[in-house]
């Protein structure tokens, strides 16, 4: 038998509107009861259901009625007919600082937040340390929020509404604010929610609702349009909104300045491992230039070089890495194992430099992340000596005239070269 969560039956929303401001007066007080407004429709008789373990991406053009949907999912508002049936905990992220004093901390608004969402003041408790630490924002936790950027509010709104365990987790487009490294931590955590609980989620993202959504349901109008499998009504909808926005058309690449670079951050770099390694630097280069940049484009021949320092030796080292999307899906995964490459053992006290030699695939515009890995042992059986997520991030630009597939071009031939 199917674990219904959400059960949604011929819900509407409607809206009165007026003309002018007078005209809601004169409806009130005139005796004949003359009408002064129109009826607008948000939501009009839409029915759903989600069961656990399942995720559901709603897309449509904006006014179509998503938002409003989500808000009466989560009771923020009351439909004007139908039912909805929630069984479960819900939290949700519908709007930026909603549920937010901006007088209060951060540290406070914590509880704020956690009490609007129905949950007790020993249950934060509990979860604070995780709250905190996937935050990430320092001292600003004792600030006002009302001093906060836009990517700190949502890092924090989004640490309490992920870390309190929900079985129903609602995100309306929050991600697309916030830097890269954090987008991949929340991705993360909601392939976790996914186990055992449900995501409805809205985005104009489609690659992030092609990666995580068992259906999608195309709103359009107020009602649903379409629904079914992402691969299918993705495909439908791209191709609409492109006839139906012209200027989309004429979007074909990033202006990033070819000059960029970046630091291996080890404080927001997440890293683990038994320590009797780690990583000193990491950059890539343009072997083509011999320059530092984290801007590449399809073709360009690059190395990703790192220094290692040794703390014990290490008999059987295994050197990879790992190429990610913006929603950390997987592009390149790859190690000396794979290359067929035999490392000789690393010493204790000694420093290695490497490089990892590749032409880069043609991929889409966009972000990218790095993971690198040091390992001691075999393949089947190795132990991690040090694991950096989300190490580089790589800024892609795409200069075909048109984007090639759905898919992703996996190098090959790709050397490491000890220097």
């Amino acid at each position: 038998m199917l674990d219904r969560l959400i059960n949604v039956e011929n819900i509407s929303k409607v809206y009165k509107l007026y003309n002018q401001p007078i005209d809601r007066i004169k409806e009130v007080l005139n005796p004949t009861k003359k009408k002064y407004h129109q009826k607008f429709h948000a939501v009009n008789q839409v029915s759903f259901s989600v069961n656990r373990g399942e995720t559901v991406g709603i897309i449509g053009k904006n006014g179509s009625g998503k938002s409003t949907l989500l808000k009466m999912i989560t009771g923020v508002l009351t439909p004007s007919s139908g039912q909805i049936e929630v069984n479960g905990n819900i939290s949700a992220l519908l709007e930026l600082g909603a549920g937010f004093n901006g007088d209060l901390s951060g540290f406070e608004n914590i509880y704020l937040n956690a009490t609007l969402l129905g949950y007790s003041k020993e249950y934060v408790n509990d979860s604070l340390a995780n709250i905190l630490e996937f935050a990430d924002i320092g001292e600003f936790i004792h600030q006002p929020v009302k001093t906060y950027s836009s990517g700190m509010f949502v890092r924090l709104a989004f640490a309490v509404a992920i870390n309190i365990n929900p079985e129903i987790l609602i995100v309306d487009e929050a991600l697309s604010v916030g830097d890269m490294r954090f987008q991949q931590k929340c991705y993360r955590k909601i392939r976790e929610i996914k186990k055992t609980g449900t995501v409805l989620m809205v985005s104009h993202d489609t690659g992030a609702l092609a990666s995580f959504c068992d259906r999608i349901i195309w709103m359009d109008g107020g009602r649903i349009f379409k629904e079914g499998r992402p691969d299918k009504i993705l495909d439908e909808y791209q191709a609409f909104m492109s006839y139906d926005i012209k200027e989309m058309q004429s979007v074909t690449s990033y202006n990033v300045k070819s000059e960029e670079t970046v630091e291996v951050n080890q404080t927001n770099a997440q890293a683990f491992g038994n320590g009797d390694g780690f990583f000193e630097t990491l950059q890539l280069i343009n072997l083509d230039t011999g320059r530092e940049s984290v801007t590449v484009k399809g073709g360009d021949v690059v190395g990703i070089d790192f220094t290692i320092k040794i703390k014990n030796e290490i008999d059987m080292p295994i050197l990879g890495f790992t190429l990610k999307d913006a929603l950390g899906n997987s592009v390149i995964v790859t190690n000396t194992h794979f290359e067929k490459v035999l490392l000789e053992p690393l010493k204790k006290g000694q420093t290695y430099h490497y490089q990892f030699i590749m032409e880069f695939p043609h991929l889409r515009n966009g972000k990218y992340s790095l993971d690198i890995a040091l390992a001691n042992g075999t393949y089947q059986a190795h132990e991690q000596i040090q694991w950096i997520n989300d190490a580089l991030i790589i800024v892609v630009r795409d200069e075909r005239p048109y984007q090639e597939g759905r898919g992703y071009l996996v190098p090959t031939g790709i050397e490491l070269k000890k220097i």
